[in-house]
């Protein structure tokens, strides 16, 4: 990987922290190194290919979320799309659940997903993004996290300016969720014990928001947007 060649030559191997004894015997009871696993990753899966069509609605989708445009999406939702697990769904409510949400950064977060690839459950069903779809089942979904990008930098600190402890390839690692929390960061403990700071763009919960395409009545739809479990 270029960046973590470039990364070691400009601090040196020797600042990268190794593991203690004591935080390798740790490891091996912790939920996201099971069996003792000592380097578990998610590597990025994208079988959208395998159909054109989905290839080419997918394009469609994803040029409508970049131009914010509102009509481009909603023409791509089944008008019982499924929003939330307390059985919400239709059109109206994805606007409210997702469009007009205050909290929620619709836009950002649904492209996304739309760019982490996916699986298909079946020929005419399709699930993304693959974070979700390609979970490792033996991995807790609730307190494991993936990291989605390589030369990712675990650092000491919250701040961008803190010494790098490791360099971080598709890791899936610990969300220590208790800890106090800083925006724009996430601490995780690796599978070596070793923990530190993530910053937030480049880990991601196989719980939060995921999106289900099926292909029906001659086209694809969006079929249902949900998060949590």
């Amino acid at each position: 990987m270029i960046l973590a060649a470039v990364l070691f030559s400009l601090i040196g191997a020797s600042a990268l922290s190794v593991p203690s004894a004591a935080q390798v015997r740790q490891a091996r009871s912790l939920p996201c190194a099971p069996g003792g696993v000592t380097e578990p990753t998610l590597r990025p899966r994208d079988e959208g290919p395998r159909r054109p069509d989905f290839v080419e609605f997918r394009r469609r989708l994803r040029d409508a979320v970049a131009r914010r445009d509102v009509e481009g999406v909603l023409a791509a939702l089944d008008p019982n799309v499924k929003v939330a697990f307390d059985g919400a769904g239709g059109i109206e409510a994805f606007k409210k659940y997702h469009l007009e949400n205050p909290q929620q950064d619709f836009w950002e977060e649904f492209g996304t997903i739309l760019a982490l690839g996916g699986r298909f459950s079946r020929a005419d069903q399709f699930a993304a993004p693959y974070v979700f779809a390609a979970w490792p089942a033996e991995f807790d979904s609730f307190e494991c996290l993936a990291v989605i990008g390589t030369g990712v930098r675990l650092r000491a600190a919250p701040r961008l300016d803190a010494r790098a402890k490791a360099l971080l390839d598709y890791a899936i690692v610990q969300s220590l969720g208790s800890e106090p929390t800083v925006t724009g960061w996430r601490r995780v403990r690796l599978a070596d014990g070793r923990t530190g700071y993530v910053a937030s763009r480049y880990v991601r919960s196989p719980i939060e928001h995921r999106a289900i395409f099926e292909f029906k009545e001659r086209r694809w739809w969006l079929t249902a947007y949900v998060a949590g479990d």
